[in-house]
This record gives C-alpha cells, structure tokens and sequence, in this order.
C-alpha cells in the first residue's frame, strides 16, 4: 500500500518562496506518477503538477507555470514543490497523489493515493 505524507506549508507573505514534500512509503517515486493538487478554501481540488514517471517529465497547470518547480529525489523517495513568488491566490491546502499509470491526468478521481495534505496560507 502506497502512503503519501506531505510537509513544508505554512504561513507565508507574498512573495516569499515555500518548499513542500511528498515523502512516500510503500513504493519508489520512480515507479509511479505523482501528482500536486491543491484545494482553496471553499473550492474543489485542483491539479496544479505531475511528474511522471517515465520519460522524468513534468507537466504544469497554465495558473502555475514559471512560478512552480516540481523535482523528485529518489534516494529520498520523495517529490518536491518549490512555489516562487507566493500569492494570496496560492492559499489552499496541498496534496500529492499518485496512480500507477505511466502518464499524468488532471482528474482526481484517477488518483487512488493521497496525502493527507499541507496547508499553505498567503497574506500581508
């Protein structure tokens, strides 16, 4: 059974720069792909990376390009989220979840493991 831990939100002012961790158990990162979702208050969840799997590539949501940074340690068997530039839109709990599927999909529901998440808050 795969088991997904998330780490490293906080309390940020805009601008300032935060790194979360995915830490999984029960599975190599390399052999599955993982995704970051997000969830603001109030709203649904939002796909926001992927790192794939195979081919080492990662995909980005068009609301985050250029500002966030997806990167996977294998040793750790971790991914990581480095989020530049942190907005007040950018509050929201943070997910990693992963499918054993060798491709990326921004739909939740393909996602059958989760973290618990991370709560990022952004404000003056």
């Amino acid at each position: 059974q795969l088991q997904l831990v998330e780490s490293g939100g906080g309390l940020a002012q805009p601008g300032d720069s935060l790194r979360l961790s995915c830490t999984a158990a029960g599975a190599p990162v390399d052999a599955v792909t993982i995704a970051w979702f997000r969830q603001p208050p109030g709203k649904g969840r939002e796909w926001v990376a992927c790192y794939k799997s195979a081919h080492n590539g990662v995909l980005y949501s068009d609301s985050v390009k250029g500002r966030f940074t997806a990167s996977r340690d294998g040793d750790k068997n971790a991914v990581f989220l480095q989020i530049f530039g942190l907005r007040p839109e950018d509050s929201a709990i943070y997910y990693c979840a992963a499918q054993t599927n060798q491709y990326c999909s921004l739909a939740v529901d393909n996602y059958p493991y989760w973290g618990r998440g991370t709560q990022v808050n952004v404000s003056q």
